[in-house]
C-alpha cells in the first residue's frame, strides 16, 4: 500500500505539468487582450499599452511566458491578480470555502438519497419502485445544469416564494467570517434567523449541483448490488435464517460500496465543472463564479491559478478514494 501511494503521488508531476501547459494554451487562445479588458473605453496610449504588456510579461514569447510561469509554480507564487493586483491564493483562499460548503452539501445529499435509493431498487429489481427510481436517476442525469437551476427557481423561487433567489444569506445578516463556512459562522454569529437564511439559501443550489452525482450513484449502487445479491455467501446467509436486513445492509451492503466509494470520489470532478455553472446561476460567491469573472476579464494569472489548485484537490481526493478502496476490501493489493 506505502509503495502505491508513492507511486500515484509521483504521477501527480507530469499530471501537474500537463494541466499548466493545456491551461496556459487554452487560455491564450480566447480572443481579447487582458490589457485593453482592463482599460476599458478610457483610451490609452501605445506607449502606456506597451509599458503595461511589459510589466505582466506579455511582450515576451509564449514559451518564455510559459517557462516564466512554471518558474513561478515552482517558488510557490501562482501569480498576481491582474484585476484586483492580489495574490491568486490569497483570493482562492477567501472564496474556496464557500465552494467547498456547497460542494459538501450536494455530495451529503447525493449519497444520502442515491445509496438508499440504489438498494432499494436492486432488491426490487423488475417491479414498478425499480423503474420509477431508474427512471428518475436516468432524467436526473440527463438534465443541463443551466436549465435544472433556471427550472427551481422559477417554481420554488418565484412562483411560490419558498427559497431565495441568490446569495448565501439575507444582507439584514451581518458578521466577520471565522470559518468561512456560512453555516458554522451564522451559528457562531448568534444572531436569531442567521442559520436558517443561510440553510434556505443552500437549498436549491445544492439540490442543482447534487442531481447527477445523485443520479449516478443510485445507478452504480443497484447495479453492484444486483452482482453481490447473486452471490454464494449472500444466498448462504438467506438460508440460515438471517433478516433480509442484515443480509442486505451488512453482507451484501459492504461489498457493494466497494466500486460505489469510487464512483463517489470520481463525482468530486464532476462537482468542481458542476459549481461554475451552478455558482454563477446562484450569484454564489465561490470558486466557480471567481473563474467565469476571470474569463470576462481575460485575467491570465486567475485563471491558471485556479484551475492548477482545482486540479491538484481533485488528484489529491482521487489518490484518497484508491487508498480507501483498500480498506475496505484488504484482498486488494496495489502493491503489486
Amino acid at each position: 500500500m506505502f509503495g502505491f501511494i508513492i507511486r500515484r503521488t509521483l504521477l501527480v508531476i507530469p499530471t501537474f505539468l500537463a494541466i499548466a501547459f493545456l491551461t496556459f494554451v487554452a487560455i491564450r487562445l480566447v480572443p481579447g487582450d487582458p490589457i485593453e479588458v482592463r482599460t476599458g473605453e478610457r483610451g490609452i496610449s501605445a506607449a502606456r499599452l506597451a509599458e503595461f504588456r511589459h510589466e505582466l510579461g506579455l511582450d515576451q514569447p509564449v514559451w518564455k511566458q510559459f517557462l516564466d510561469y512554471l518558474w513561478q509554480i515552482g517558488h510557490g507564487d501562482l501569480g498576481t491578480s491582474i484585476s484586483t493586483h492580489a495574490p491568486v491564493l490569497q483570493e482562492f483562499l477567501t472564496l474556496f470555502p464557500a465552494t467547498i460548503e456547497l460542494a459538501l452539501c450536494a455530495m451529503i445529499f447525493a449519497v444520502v438519497l442515491g445509496i438508499p435509493a440504489g438498494v432499494i431498487a436492486a432488491t426490487r429489481r423488475g417491479t414498478f419502485i425499480d423503474y420509477s427510481v431508474m427512471g428518475v436517476a436516468l432524467t436526473g442525469f440527463s438534465m443541463p445544469i443551466f436549465w435544472w437551476g433556471l427550472l427551481l427557481i422559477l417554481l420554488f423561487s418565484v412562483q411560490l416564494d419558498l427559497t431565495p433567489v441568490s446569495g448565501r444569506i439575507d444582507l439584514l445578516y451581518y458578521f466577520d467570517p471565522v470559518t468561512g463556512f456560512m453555516l458554522i459562522d451564522s451559528l457562531l454569529s448568534g444572531q436569531d434567523g442567521a442559520f436558517l437564511s443561510a440553510l434556505s439559501h443552500l437549498i436549491l443550489p445544492t439540490i442543482v449541483l447534487g442531481t447527477i452525482p445523485l443520479a449516478t450513484i443510485a445507478r452504480m449502487t443497484r447495479s453492484t448490488m444486483l452482482e453481490v445479491l447473486g452471490e454464494d455467501y449472500v444466498r448462504t446467509a438467506r438460508a440460515k435464517g438471517l433478516s433480509p436486513f442484515r443480509v442486505v445492509g451488512i453482507h451484501a451492503l459492504r461489498n457493494a460500496l466497494i466500486p460505489v466509494v469510487t464512483v463517489i470520489g470520481l463525482q468530486v470532478g464532476t462537482l468542481m465543472a458542476g459549481a461554475v455553472l451552478t455558482e454563477y446561476i446562484f450569484s454564489w460567491p465561490g470558486i466557480g463564479t471567481w473563474l467565469i469573472e476571470s474569463i470576462q476579464r481575460r485575467d491570465y494569472p486567475v485563471l491558471q491559478g485556479g484551475i492548477l489548485l482545482i486540479s491538484g484537490i481533485v488528484i489529491l481526493i482521487n489518490i484518497l478514494v484508491d487508498v480507501l478502496y483498500g480498506v475496505l476490501n484488504p484482498r486488494i493489493r496495489h502493491g503489486r
